[in-house]
């Protein structure tokens, strides 16, 4: 599967774990920022991913924030895109199986690195499940 990870500053410390997770379950990780501690603004960050992802079919996202907050406010203001925010594994295997996320939110100020691990493998094997949740899901996507 290919991912695209973009984080703020709130998020950098955590996201070459994620990649290295990400990567040793198989996946193609491309990393579209941060890449420092620096002060940055999230909404760069969420755009990059967002454009990456709805340009690339069957593409994921993962958005790291200090909350998630930010991050997934942004990705969701993206026709096509369903951003998760998620602090435990049982929400993000539920959000990909009834909600067909294409999109992990979490905050780095809110989950320790053994929650995130959890979640991106629960992420990574789930499914969308489809069936009595397929029309919930046209039915985010057909908000005009």
């Amino acid at each position: 599967m290919k991912f695209f990870i973009g984080c703020d500053h709130g998020g950098y410390s955590v996201k070459s774990k994620v990649i290295q997770i990400l990567e040793s379950l198989g996946n193609e990780v491309k990393d579209l920022g941060t890449h420092s501690n620096q002060s940055v603004d999230y909404p760069d960050y969420a755009h990059k991913v967002c454009k990456s992802i709805l340009s690339t079919p069957g593409s994921n996202g993962i958005l790291i924030c200090g909350t998630g907050i930010g991050m997934s406010i942004t990705a969701n203001r993206y026709k096509g895109i369903r951003a998760a925010l998620c602090t435990d594994s049982y929400t993000a295997s539920i959000t990909k199986q009834h909600n067909n996320s294409n999109v992990l939110c979490f905050g780095q100020r809110v989950v320790g690195m053994g929650v995130i691990e959890d979640m991106l493998r629960a992420w990574c094997k789930s499914e969308f499940e489809a069936g009595r949740h397929q029309a919930r899901v046209e039915k985010i996507e057909n908000i005009t």
